[in-house]
């Protein structure tokens, strides 16, 4: 089996991988090393939480270790491109993980923040730059970072950065980078017409792809619940109040519906924090930071935000919305069964994204399983349009929250499309329909199949709209 040892990186590289604990290089460290340490331009792909980060920052902080030359004023050697600030701020804290017995210099150049501070720290030139592309390009314009003699640039989370909101701004950087440099692009997928725009940028580079492109990890336990779209936050209340799901991320396609789910799931008492881009980067980092030390369970997100975001032990990923790209899915899910654990992926599907849903199933080439919500979640939408339509066509899904009744689970254990999907369920009892109930394995919210006799005196759900926030 490869060591650290074995791929040639310099002694204080191999001392911080020691004091860290890491002996031994994932596969696509094991691989990606080496070629990065020879000069190759390079396309990585790997799963999310595989180990890519420092996959690329050991041979970077290699080539530090053996050059000795200061960085020139204004200027870095190596630029790391990313998409997010968190994704950001986690390359740096590796780099200053593996790089502590190392005399470097790294800087974090990113927006939501005071720019003079980002000024006086390029002043004198930095090693590597960590940057993301609006924030790169301000100080650019304004002469504050040149690039022109940079010799190595990492696109990181490729495919996200060579989409097309990003290909503009990524254009208008690598036109200013010197022709004679190392490319290297790493992400979780890479489908081909995005390698096609990336051919543009790389020379003859050598592809290095340790699994399948765009397959989820088999750990994680994946389902689809169909839902209609006003009932969407009842069920995700009701999910969440299973006290299986431990650490959660949801995820939505908007800032707003952020914001908004976050609002909802906060006055039901499942405190939660949403992070998106029009948050400043303080707010995120408050956000992430709480839901790294547990304090805030449930992290409501945009894909955008959630680029970077490496915290362990995420039980439960949720895509209340799904994702526009099917690729983004994959991104989504790998928030969870990190480090070798498992997890488990819901997601939420109304009838107008049946569409988005097929896509995603083509992209990983597999059925995903299937469930219908309870029936009494179509009540619920029913009530909600009918509420939107006398309000004037207000979006004010979801039934009023000021109190909860004992039972109304929505069937957090996976309910199967067929049979009777009648629940019982007084005082929070989920003995499920006449049939089973199926759940995938690995879950931790709901455990194996249930079976039992439907409770007609079920206790429901309270619908009154004065109560709480509707959503």
């Amino acid at each position: 089996m490869t060591q650290f040892k074995d791929l040639g990186l310099a002694e204080p590289i191999l001392r911080a991988l020691d004091n860290a604990g890491y002996e031994t290089p994932t596969p696509i460290q094991a691989k990606l090393i080496p070629e990065m340490l020879a000069g190759r331009d390079v396309v990585g792909i790997a799963q999310t939480g595989t180990g890519k980060t420092a996959a690329f920052v050991l041979p970077l902080l290699n080539e530090i270790a053996a050059d000795k030359s200061m960085p020139e004023k204004r200027r870095c050697k190596t630029l790391i491109v990313t998409p997010t600030r968190e994704l950001a701020a986690q390359i740096a804290d590796n780099v200053g993980i593996y790089g502590k017995h190392i005399k470097h210099r790294c800087a974090v150049v990113v927006g939501g923040v005071k720019p003079n501070p980002q000024i006086r720290t390029m002043a004198a030139g930095v090693d590597i730059l960590v940057a993301t592309p609006g924030r790169l390009l301000d100080h650019m314009s304004t002469g504050a970072i040149r690039i022109d003699k940079t010799t190595t640039v990492i696109l990181d989370e490729a495919d996200q950065m060579l989409d097309l909101g990003f290909l503009p701004a990524i254009r208008r950087i690598m036109s200013n980078l010197p022709r004679d440099r190392r490319t290297a692009l790493l992400s979780a997928t890479m489908p081909k017409q995005i390698r096609g725009l990336a051919s543009d940028f790389l020379d003859n580079p050598k592809e290095i792809s340790v699994a399948p492109a765009s397959k989820p990890i088999e750990r994680i336990s994946q389902r689809v619940i169909h839902v209609p779209k006003r009932a969407k936050t009842d069920l995700l209340i009701d999910l969440l109040s299973e006290t299986a799901y431990e650490r959660t991320i949801v995820f939505t396609r908007t800032k707003h519906g952020a914001d908004k789910v976050a609002r909802r799931l906060d006055k039901s008492g499942l405190p939660a924090a949403a992070i998106h881009g029009n948050k400043s980067q303080n707010q995120r980092k408050r956000a992430l930071a709480a839901f790294k030390e547990g304090t805030t369970a449930i992290l409501v997100a945009t894909d955008i935000a959630a680029r970077g975001i490496d915290v362990d032990g995420v039980s439960h990923v949720v895509n209340f919305d799904l994702p526009n790209v099917p690729e983004s899915y994959v991104h989504r899910i790998g928030r969870t069964a990190r480090a070798g654990k498992e997890g488990t992926a819901i997601a939420f599907c109304d009838g107008e994204e049946r569409g988005l849903l097929r896509d995603i199933e083509k992209l990983i080439g597999t059925s995903l399983p299937k469930e219908d919500a309870a029936p009494e979640y179509g009540e619920i939408a029913k009530e909600a349009e009918a509420r939107a339509k006398a309000n004037g066509g207000g979006n004010n899904g979801g039934r009023g929250r000021g109190g909860r009744s004992g039972g109304g689970r929505s069937g957090g254990g996976g309910r199967s499309g067929g049979g009777n999907k009648q629940r019982s369920g007084g005082g929070g009892n989920k003995s499920g329909q006449g049939g089973q109930r199926s759940q995938g394995s690995g879950s931790s919210s709901g455990g194996g199949q249930r079976s039992g006799k439907p409770n007609k005196n079920r206790s429901r759900p309270n619908r009154n709209s004065s109560g709480g926030s509707r959503g």
